[in-house]
Order: structure tokens, then sequence, then C-alpha cells
């Protein structure tokens, strides 16, 4: 999938109210670099929020991401 591709799926995800792991990306849409599509997308001017939440990971093991969502939703 291109990145405008994944750019504009990750987009429409976001603007239905909806949050996005680094893990959800990959999961959902092949996205490997999340933080480089969010930063194309405030790049056009969408407000983006970022918060660093606390997962764990395959491990078990609790980890800090970044998870995403659009601003005021």
């Amino acid at each position: 999938m291109s990145t405008t591709s994944q750019r504009r799926r990750i987009l429409a995800w976001l603007r239905r109210g909806r949050k996005l792991t680094p893990l959800g990306a990959q999961d959902r849409f092949g996205c490997l670099r999340l933080g480089a599509r969010v930063w194309e997308l405030r790049g056009e001017g969408w407000p983006i929020r970022t918060t660093m939440v606390c997962v764990r990971n395959r491990y078990g093991e609790n980890v800090r991401v970044a998870e995403y969502r659009m601003e005021g939703r």
C-alpha cells in the first residue's frame, strides 16, 4: 500500500473519532511508520493529538507508546 493510501485511510479512521497506536496502524493498514504519516497529516493542517499510553507488549512488559486521535473528538 502506498503512503498516500495509508495516510488517507488513517485520516478516515481518526476522523471517525477513533484512536490509533503504531501496532493498530500496522495491523489495520500495514503502516510501519505511523508517526511519519501523522506528521504529514499535521502538515496538511489536521489537528491530531498525541498521548503517551502504557500498553503490554507480547512479552508481558509495560511499554509506553504514542496514541493518536483527532483533536476535539
